[in-house]
């Protein structure tokens, strides 16, 4: 009885100084280690009081930790001395797996277990079709990604529009509607107007599209301007029209990045007067975005081409020409005189 009541007394103290060695580290927080987790897995084991002097945490914790020791322990004693089965796959050809389901959600198995025979890799089909990613909704990523593939592969046939405003010098609203060719950036047509209701919009699309247009499919948002009488006058002229989604202004990238333009380039700049001048200077910046501006999705070329100097001519001089009122210029070598 004496006995057992100094082991008692000798594993209380044992572990009250166990608990203030963790409280006496210098850190803002005690962090438990795991020789402390041993020390109360061990103590748990060999006395039965050990929760009446437990402190600085739960004595669920401690079972916890015991678990987690009974797991770890089993795993090291469970793993087979000799690596059998088949060996492990490249995590190249994992690579390649998710890249072709990527590139090609139409793909299956099969499709791409004989793209890697081609390539000269030696795979189970069923193996690569574990490894295939689980069939989801696209994401933002894919969506763009299949807008640009429909843009390359139609570019000479999509013609898109959108509307933009401008401020008159009496703060009145003009509407600017205007259709731009995607393969080659030119700007169709375009109109000017106080009052864009759905006989104007018909107009303009008359003129943009008169009967021998070779053009198959125009890009529109969802404005409330192209009404039902519009959308039918867009389908009698041969054309399939391809809304853009809601709050998706990169689905029409050329129109838009056209808007920014005129506004940094030209109507950010001038006072507007009414429709006539908006139009004598819409006019005069899109020869210029036609014949003198470089796009970088042209290889930095305009719409209508500029020839590159192929050598520069002796006794010649840099000249500016103006453009778009002076606010732009063009530059071109002349010969002094």
């Amino acid at each position: 009885m004496i006995l057992k009541m100094f082991w008692r007394i000798m594993a209380e103290n044992i572990a009250l100084r166990q608990q203030l060695a963790v409280y006496q580290r210098k850190t803002p927080r005690p962090k438990i280690k795991h020789r402390d987790r041993i020390f109360w897995v061990l103590l748990k084991k060999f006395t039965g009081r050990w929760k009446k002097f437990l402190y600085i945490v739960q004595p669920d914790t401690v079972v916890k930790w015991h678990k987690k020791g009974f797991k770890l322990y089993w795993r090291l004693i469970s793993k087979p001395k000799n690596k059998r089965g088949q060996p492990p796959i490249n995590i190249e050809i994992i690579k390649l797996i998710k890249k072709f389901a990527r590139e090609n959600p139409t793909w299956g198995a099969p499709r791409i277990h004989g793209e890697l025979l081609a390539l000269g890799f030696t795979i189970c089909e069923t193996t690569v079709a574990n490894y295939l990613p689980k069939t989801r909704e696209p994401s933002s990523k894919d969506v763009i990604r299949r807008w640009k593939n429909f843009i390359n592969n139609h570019g000479d046939d999509i013609v898109a529009t959108d509307f933009f405003t401008i401020s008159t010098r009496y703060y009145r609203q003009l509407y600017v509607l205007f259709f731009i060719h995607h393969g080659s950036r030119r700007i169709i047509s375009w109109g000017v107007t106080f009052n864009p209701n759905a006989d104007w919009i018909i107009l303009q699309l008359r003129n943009a599209f008169p009967g021998d247009h070779c053009y198959k499919y125009l890009i529109t948002d969802n404005d409330k301007k192209f009404c039902t009488k519009v959308k039918d006058a867009i389908g009698e002229m041969g054309l399939i029209r391809s809304p853009t989604t809601p709050y998706s202004p990169w689905q029409n990238p050329y129109a838009e990045r056209f808007v920014g333009s005129c506004r940094r380039d030209l109507f950010d700049r001038v006072i507007v007067k009414g429709p006539t001048h908006a139009g004598c200077l819409l006019n005069s910046y899109v020869n210029y975005y036609h014949e003198d501006r470089t796009h970088l999705g042209l290889k930095k070329n305009s719409p209508h081409g500029r020839e590159r100097v192929s050598s520069i001519p002796d006794n010649a001089n840099v000249v500016s020409i103006p453009r778009v009122g002076g606010l732009h210029h063009r530059y071109e070598w002349a010969v002094a005189s």
